[in-house]
């Protein structure tokens, strides 16, 4: 069997009872954390344009934009809230991958199980089934998508919604098999705008949902891909990554008794997350030893060297985002800010803190160097060293980033998070009942009646 046809085997055959309960837990928590962030990011002008272009698509009635209210069709719908729960990227990724699994798979199944009427058990199953397939199909070769430009997200979640998608309809192994072999003709993102800030990326997981939906339909209907979509000489790891001997199996390794998507990191910070391990640091230095701006000589940031393009080059275009979105990814800028603040908010990203000139001085005062003895993908890792104004050396490493496996955030803390992200949307009084709603989804008999109360 190809890998499309194992992998869609075992999704067509995966029931809600197969699940371990400590994967359904952690995913009800991830479609409050989605619902969090794309409601928040509905109040952004950016945000706009997304909405109103989905508008000129066409009409439907079968699902709604969240935090906005328009009805559209499943498909037009889902690529606005995906692209919702990537516009302050503030949504999770999956370590090892580094792709934010859960913006694509938890809007199209949320996206799309309202047009169905479907039960939250039924929703979840499918959420869960996409999710664990995408981290797999990206940690077959941990971070070369970045390497080659693509953003592994856009690439890796459309063939995650597609799965989500097929789920949600019932379609048998064979149409599932198909559905991932149309999805991988649809599957893209590059990371060019990481270089100006344009707001194009904010859009991939959201495109990543649409076409996993179209591709599911497609499928349904019986239209057909190719069964070698993965593995094949013109597949997904040798037309993006480039020829070689790529090891597939790990996408079926331990298929159903082993959860990669568990290894998925929440995110604290509304920023790039390869930078969260040295936010960590520095804010440990911050309240733990007192470190405050302007005692800062220089900051020095031993770094892995695969996150080095992502977040600190060129530097000269990274010390002065042009965007708030440019200064997400920004190694320079976040950690600045985190430091000026003593925390890394939404409210850091603004047009009046990208010009600040103290914040762009101390910018100035960081640097990022190679660390060859730095893990994968795996884990990000930070580590920071601060030269200090009256000559001392203050210095911290986090091994694991906080909000992954390792270092978890609470179920509290994203909670937390979540009532933070959806105040700046809806009238408070809400809130409980959507965390009511998301964190019992398992008992709901239609996903739609959670979506009518995140609507603004």
């Amino acid at each position: 069997m190809t890998y499309a046809a194992q992998i869609a085997d075992w999704a067509a055959g995966l029931r809600f009872t197969d699940i371990p309960e400590v994967v359904i837990t952690d995913e009800k928590l991830r479609v409050l954390d989605i619902l969090g962030v794309a409601l928040a990011a509905s109040t952004l002008p950016a945000s706009a344009p997304v909405r109103t272009a989905a508008l000129r698509l066409g009409t439907g009635e079968e699902s709604r934009m969240w935090g906005y209210g328009d009805r559209t069709t499943a498909a037009t719908a889902a690529m606005v809230n995906g692209s919702l729960a990537h516009a302050l990227d503030y949504d999770d990724t999956h370590n090892e991958s580094v792709v934010h699994i859960s913006g694509p798979v938890v809007t199209t199944g949320l996206t799309l199980g309202e047009a169905l009427r479907a039960g939250g058990k039924t929703v979840l199953t499918a959420i869960v089934a996409g999710a664990e397939l995408g981290c797999r199909i990206g940690r077959v070769v941990p971070g070369e998508f970045h390497k080659r430009g693509f953003h592994a997200t856009g690439v890796m979640g459309a063939f995650a919604a597609s799965v989500v998608a097929g789920k949600l309809l019932g379609l048998n192994a064979h149409q599932l098999r198909n559905a991932l072999g149309i999805a991988g003709s649809q599957a893209s993102g590059l990371l060019e705008g990481f270089r100006d800030g344009s707001a194009v990326k904010q859009l991939h997981p959201g495109w990543a949902a649409h076409a996993g939906i179209i591709a599911a339909y497609l499928a349904q209907d019986g239209f057909t891909g190719p069964a070698t979509v993965f593995e094949g000489r013109d597949g997904l790891y040798n037309s993006h990554v480039g020829s070689g001997d790529h090891p597939a199996g790990r996408m079926t390794e331990g298929l159903g008794r082993e959860w990669t998507c568990l290894h998925t990191s929440f995110k604290p910070y509304p920023c790039g997350h390869v930078v969260h391990g040295f936010l960590d640091a520095l804010m440990a230095l911050y309240r733990e030893a007192g470190l405050r701006a302007g005692q800062v000589e220089k900051i020095t940031c031993p770094t892995a060297e695969w996150m080095i393009p992502i977040m600190c080059e060129p530097r000269a275009l990274k010390l002065k985002p042009e965007t708030d979105y440019h200064a997400k990814f920004s190694f320079y800028f976040t950690m600045a800010a985190a430091l000026i603040d003593g925390r890394l908010g939404v409210e850091a990203f603004t047009e009046a803190n990208i010009r600040n000139p103290e914040l762009l001085a101390l910018a100035e005062k960081i640097h990022c160097i190679p660390d060859p003895d730095a893990p994968g993908t795996g884990h990000f890792k930070g580590w920071v060293q601060v030269d200090t104004t009256d000559g001392r050396r203050l210095e911290r490493v986090v091994d694991d980033n906080w909000g992954s496996l390792a270092n978890p955030m609470t179920p509290d803390q994203v909670q937390t998070k979540f009532r933070d992200n959806v105040g700046l949307a809806l009238e408070k009084a809400r809130i409980p009942n959507i965390i009511e709603g998301a964190l019992h989804l398992d008992t709901s008999h239609d996903v739609s009646a959670l979506i009518g109360l995140c609507i603004a």
